[in-house]
C-alpha cells in the first residue's frame, strides 16, 4: 500500500512540476512596437513579423527615443517579459533593439536589406499561428556574444506551446546565418511536395524548403548588461553608422570634383601660356 501511495505521490509531483513548467512556457509574450518615422517598408517588416509571432502583443508608437528604459514599463504593463522595439532614424535608418524585460540582457542591432513578404512575393507559405523550428548557424556557438544573442532570440522567436493564436505544429523554419559578421535571418516553408512536380516526398522522408519572407540582415552595435541600460557587455569596433559612411561618399564626391576642377585650371592656364602668334595674313582680304 505504501508503494502504491508513492507512485501515485511522485506521479501527481511529475504532472504539478509539467504544469509549473508549462504555465512559465505560455508566460512567453514579446511586446513589438517602433518609434515614430518609421518608412513603409519598416512597417511592413514590423507586420510581417507580428503574423510570425504569434504570442507577440503589439503596442502604439513610441514618441521618445532618449528614455527608452520606459519600455520595460510599457513590457510589464502589457504582461511581456520580451521586447521587440525598432527605432527610425532620419526616416532611411532603422535599429532594432531587442531586450529581456525588466532585467536585461538588451542587444541593439541595425537592420540591413528588408525585405518585406509583399514585396518579393515568394511561392512558400505556411499556416497563420503556427510555430517556426529556429535553425542557427554553427557560428554561434564561437563566441560568446553570439551565444548570448542566440538565447535572446530563442526566448524571443520560440512560439511557446499553447500561446494565444497558435497551433500546436510546425511547417516553417526560421533560419539564422552568421555571414560577414552580419546576421542573415531568412524563413521557409516546410514543403512535403516537390515545387515542380507536386509529388508527395514525406513518405520518403525527403521535405525541401521553400523561402516564405520576410529577408533582413542585423549588424550587432552593442550588447549592454540591463534591459535598454546598464554597462556594455560587447561593442562591435567595425561597425561604422549609416550617416558617416553617406558622409564618407560625399567627401569621396568632393574630393572627384575638385579634382576636376583643378584639372581644367591647370588645362586653361595651359592654353594661355602655349598661346599661337597672331598671323599677319589674317585681314588681307577684309
Amino acid at each position: 500500500m505504501a508503494s502504491v501511495y508513492k507512485k501515485f505521490s511522485n506521479s501527481s509531483a511529475s504532472k504539478d512540476a509539467s504544469k509549473v513548467i508549462s504555465s512559465s512556457q505560455k508566460k512567453q509574450r514579446v511586446l513589438i512596437l517602433s518609434s515614430r518615422g518609421v518608412t513603409s517598408r519598416h512597417r511592413h517588416l514590423i507586420k510581417d513579423l507580428e503574423v510570425l509571432l504569434p504570442h507577440s502583443k503589439k503596442d502604439s508608437k513610441l514618441d521618445t527615443k532618449k528614455q527608452l528604459d520606459i519600455l520595460n514599463e510599457l513590457a510589464e504593463l502589457n504582461n511581456c517579459n520580451n521586447v521587440l522595439f525598432f527605432e527610425a532614424r532620419k526616416h532611411e535608418d532603422l535599429y532594432m533593439w531587442a531586450s529581456r524585460a525588466p532585467s536585461g540582457p538588451s542587444i541593439k542591432f541595425h537592420v540591413q536589406n528588408v525585405h518585406t513578404m509583399s514585396e518579393l512575393k515568394l511561392t512558400g507559405n505556411c499556416l497563420k499561428g503556427s510555430r517556426p523550428l529556429l535553425s542557427f548557424d554553427s557560428t554561434f556557438d564561437d563566441g560568446e556574444h553570439y551565444q548570448l544573442i542566440r538565447a535572446l532570440f530563442e526566448q524571443i522567436f520560440s512560439v511557446p506551446i499553447g500561446a494565444r493564436k497558435s497551433k500546436p505544429f510546425f511547417d516553417h523554419v526560421m533560419s539564422f546565418s552568421i555571414i560577414d559578421d552580419r546576421i542573415w535571418i531568412r524563413n521557409y516553408q516546410i514543403a512535403e511536395k516537390d515545387p515542380e512536380t507536386g509529388v508527395d516526398t514525406s513518405v520518403k522522408n525527403e521535405m525541401g524548403l521553400v523561402e516564405i519572407g520576410p529577408r533582413f540582415v542585423l549588424n550587432v552595435i552593442r550588447i549592454f548588461e540591463g534591459s535598454f541600460v546598464g554597462r556594455t557587455l560587447y561593442e562591435n569596433a567595425n561597425f561604422h553608422t549609416p550617416t558617416a559612411i553617406r558622409s564618407a561618399s560625399r567627401k569621396e564626391k568632393s574630393v572627384k570634383y575638385a579634382s576636376r576642377a583643378i584639372s581644367k585650371q591647370e588645362y586653361n592656364a595651359k592654353i594661355q601660356t602655349h598661346k599661337l602668334p597672331e598671323d599677319e595674313l589674317k585681314k588681307v582680304f577684309e
